[in-house]
């Protein structure tokens, strides 16, 4: 029987495999890894790496956390009842030194309430500084395929989910080219919200294992692709300003960073997502014809890129 402690000890070593990747690949920065405990129960392991070949700053965080759900969390979880929680999976952003390479995140993860409801949830999203069509088409068929081994509606459903959720409604456009985004997945016959009504709990955790195993082989793949080609001062200015409008995602909108702080999670951890250095510029408005201006006319809901 899946337990939540086998649940709990696979993401450790997904955490382990994907450091090892990231670190092969930039070939030079080192992870550094900062182990904390919760308050209420449980802890985490923070690994960062910094000042790397490709990568200026970047993340990958495994957590087990525990403990009584506060009123806030019981209206986000949308709990009918108090319980107590148990919460388990990885988190990973990077931040890379080149606006050449585009900006990564993924999370998955497993809940489970003393009331007897859980669910799985993730995502896995990509924020290029400037939109290349054809990394664009391959990233988003790399999802396709690993949704496919599973279910061949999953990765038409969870490409708009991630539509929907990976987007900053007071700029009305997406913080990237998207990917897949999946919440509550739990199998039929489980309390709670149905979102899933075809595999057993073994099935969806299968999913979810191929979700977050797909992570290296695109991310290391798209470091190496695009970490030489040349850039310039232009385009540094425009990462900067995309970073900006990733901070305000992260901060405003983001589950993730909602959930971490209302349970009172360790702060330099969940904010390790943010950027070194990003920038703010009043009423940018891109010249016209120019790259910047075509990434922002992709920064939408909907596009079929494959």
């Amino acid at each position: 029987m899946l337990s939540k402690e086998n649940i709990s000890e696979y993401f450790k070593t997904l955490q382990d495999d994907i450091c090892r990747a990231i670190e092969i690949t930039d070939g030079k920065a080192k992870f550094q890894e900062d182990n904390w405990q919760h308050h209420s129960g449980g802890g985490g392991r923070t690994r960062i790496i910094t000042n790397g070949n490709i990568i200026e700053k970047g993340g990958v965080n495994f957590s087990v956390v525990m403990g009584e759900t506060s009123d806030a969390l019981q209206k986000q979880l949308k709990l009918d009842e108090k319980a107590d929680y148990f919460a388990t999976g990885i988190s990973i952003v990077q931040h890379p030194i080149s606006p050449m390479v585009p900006i990564i995140h993924m999370n998955v993860r497993y809940f489970e309430m003393s009331n007897g409801i859980s669910w799985f949830g993730g995502g896995i999203d990509l924020t290029p500084h400037y939109v290349v069509d054809e990394d664009a088409r391959w990233f988003h068929q790399q999802l396709k395929d690993a949704c496919d081994k599973h279910d061949f509606d999953a990765y038409k459903k969870y490409k708009e989910w991630a539509d929907n959720y990976f987007y900053i409604p007071h700029r009305q456009e997406t913080r990237g080219v998207g990917g897949v985004f999946f919440d509550y997945l739990k199998p039929l016959g489980t309390k709670g919200e149905q979102t899933n009504d075809k595999n057993t709990k073994e099935d969806i955790f299968d999913f979810v294992k191929s979700i977050g195993e797909s992570f290296a082989p695109i991310y290391t793949h798209l470091m190496a692709k695009n970490a030489q080609i040349p850039y310039g001062e232009e385009e540094k200015t425009w990462q900067m300003l995309r970073r900006g409008r990733y901070v305000e995602f992260n901060l405003a909108w983001d589950r993730g960073t909602k959930f971490g702080l209302e349970t009172n999670g360790r702060t330099e951890s969940i904010l390790m997502s943010l950027p070194p250095v990003a920038n703010w510029v009043y009423d940018y408005k891109p010249q016209a014809n120019s790259l910047e201006e075509r990434t922002l006319s992709l920064l939408k809901k909907g596009i079929d890129w494959i």
